[in-house]
């Protein structure tokens, strides 16, 4: 346990490995152990799923990758609609919160994701990028003790985080990816980029920033593109503390006692590691406290 006061040099070995490193660690264990590999444009192994779109046409020599989110109910609504003619919509890939794997059309092939976009120099990012959309219900509205969703679903606050979007103006609630989404998202990303080799890893709100905002904040691309491409990232993710004070813990769970005196409202935070839920962090002033908070009393700065 760390208590304020405690010196950087009695944390060194904890902090010798970045969150890129890890991230990069994590994803090579995930696709040892899963087993996943591409033949023929398609995935195999593991619990792979290929249901065909009708919503596809056209050769695709992919250059980059694109996540998103789905804004739906669940992942079978989401296939139900991305495999629907009328929804003239649809993608290579659905990630379900569990992790599972859904793919819609073989990866040299155009699928209908990107809408009107614009990336490097680029019109129509359809015709040079696979598409990822993950199980996620995106922007929610606070009622009451819960958080619903456009489509009138409500979620617990252990599902929700708070925070600002890197193109608005004000930060609100979304719904959390589950850490085995972000688990089988790296790994994808890694399989496709070196399969394909990729030149990026980016979200639809960089191609499409006038009107849409997925995969939203609560997904850490950052991280992704980072840990897939062998980047540093520029600069680590600052949050401030929404709650008149909050408990910073040993571990990520209320069941872990404090290790330092509850942070104030206003408190500016580093992100170390970002999980469904809670993040580690240490403070920006005082990089000797560290520990982990509940993300949804952060909002991103």
């Amino acid at each position: 346990m760390r208590r304020k006061g405690a010196s950087k040099r009695h944390r060194a070995p904890r902090r010798q490995r970045s969150p890129l490193r890890r991230s990069k660690a994590r994803a090579t264990a995930i696709a040892r152990s899963s087993g996943l590999s591409i033949e023929d444009h398609r995935l195999v192994g593991g619990s792979v799923s290929f249901v065909e779109t009708p919503n596809q046409g056209g050769a695709l020599a992919p250059r980059y990758l694109v996540f998103h989110y789905t804004a739906g109910k669940s992942a079978t609504s989401s296939i139900n609609w991305l495999t629907n003619p009328e929804s003239k919509a649809s993608a290579h890939i659905v990630l379900g919160r569990d992790g599972s794997i859904t793919q819609l059309a073989p990866f040299n092939v155009k699928t209908w994701h990107a809408g009107v976009s614009h990336w490097d120099g680029l019109s129509g990012l359809n015709g040079y990028a696979i598409g990822i959309e993950m199980d996620n219900a995106g922007p929610l509205t606070k009622v009451g003790d819960n958080y619903q969703a456009w489509f009138g679903t409500l979620y617990d606050e252990d599902q929700v985080i708070y925070a600002r979007h890197r193109l608005d103006g004000e930060p609100r609630w979304w719904h959390a990816y589950t850490e085995v989404q972000i688990q089988s998202a790296l790994e994808l990303a890694q399989l496709l980029v070196r399969r394909y080799d990729l030149k990026d890893v980016i979200g639809h709100d960089d191609i499409a920033p006038d009107r849409k905002r997925d995969p939203g904040p609560a997904f850490p691309l950052e991280h992704v593109r980072a840990s897939v491409l062998g980047r540093e990232e520029e600069e680590p993710e600052r949050y401030e503390v929404t709650a008149s004070t909050l408990n910073i813990r040993s571990g990520p769970s209320v069941e872990f006692p404090s290790v330092a005196e509850p942070l104030k409202k206003g408190t500016v935070v580093v992100l170390l590691e970002k999980r469904d839920r809670w993040n580690r962090v240490e403070l920006a002033k005082n990089g000797d406290i560290e520990g982990w908070v509940h993300n949804r009393f952060l909002a991103k700065v």
